[in-house]
């Protein structure tokens, strides 16, 4: 009995060894589990508002006044600014520059004072600011910039948490979307958007045309078509081109 055991307990002992050394050998996976994503990726990546800030830069040039080009830009600007501004439209002076450019920042904010005061921008709307200059060698523009509400992605893009070059028998067999997969395409949308609140809600009707509403009652009163009739050369209708009766 004492060397029944005593081999068995050996044999035991070699096997626990033998587990022990094969499993040194086996590189463990850390198997992560919790909830799955979504499937859509419209659910996964939702377009959100958020408050943002906008900016321009507008570069000065040797004459301190501004191109057609950057004339035109900040046009743009001051009138995003009054239909969707918020604050006040900050303008950075950048400091640190030589004086001949520090003369051309100058006449160039003055330039800029008096574009958005013909667009419309009250002065006490308009606040200077500075900021310091890294490598006055470098062109130093004037920054231009305000608080609104603008249309985002709520999500980061650009982010892996699953590696797709190693297979994974569990995950192929889902046959499902990677979870980067459609973040582009909302952000494209998303900086499409004019006006954030137009995704809360549509826009209320306009006014009626009082007077091509009559006519047309008129018209149906006396049983003609009320449609819009559309004549080449006084001759062809849209209805027989297209097949229409």
């Amino acid at each position: 009995m004492t060397l029944r055991y005593v081999k068995s307990a050996a044999a035991l002992a070699a096997i626990t060894t033998l587990t022990g050394l094969l499993g040194a050998c086996r590189a463990e996976r850390v198997a992560t589990t919790g909830s799955v994503y979504p499937h859509d990726y419209r659910a996964r990546h939702p377009i959100v508002l958020t408050d943002s800030q906008r900016s321009l830069d507008v570069f000065v040039t040797g004459t301190g006044h501004l191109d057609p080009r950057q004339a035109a830009d900040v046009d743009a600007f001051v009138l995003e600014f009054r239909r969707y501004g918020r604050g006040v439209l900050v303008v950075d002076l950048p400091r640190g520059v030589s004086p001949a450019v520090g003369a051309g920042v100058e006449r160039t904010a003055s330039t800029i004072r008096r574009l958005a005061a013909e667009g419309g921008v009250a002065p006490r709307q308009i606040a200077v600011a500075g900021y310091a200059v890294a490598d006055p060698s470098l062109a130093a523009p004037l920054r231009l910039s305000f608080q609104r509400m603008e249309a985002k992605v709520g999500t980061q893009c650009g982010t892996w948490p699953r590696d797709l070059g190693v297979s994974d028998p569990v995950v192929d067999n889902r046959n499902e979307t990677h979870w980067n997969f459609g973040c582009a395409t909302q952000s494209n949308v998303a900086a499409q958007i004019a006006d954030p609140v137009d995704l809360v809600r549509g826009r209320p009707d306009g006014r009626i045309d009082t007077v091509r509403r009559t006519g047309d009652i008129i018209k149906l009163r006396d049983g003609k078509d009320p449609s819009t009739q559309w004549n080449q050369d006084g001759k062809t209708s849209v209805k027989s081109q297209v097949g229409g009766n």
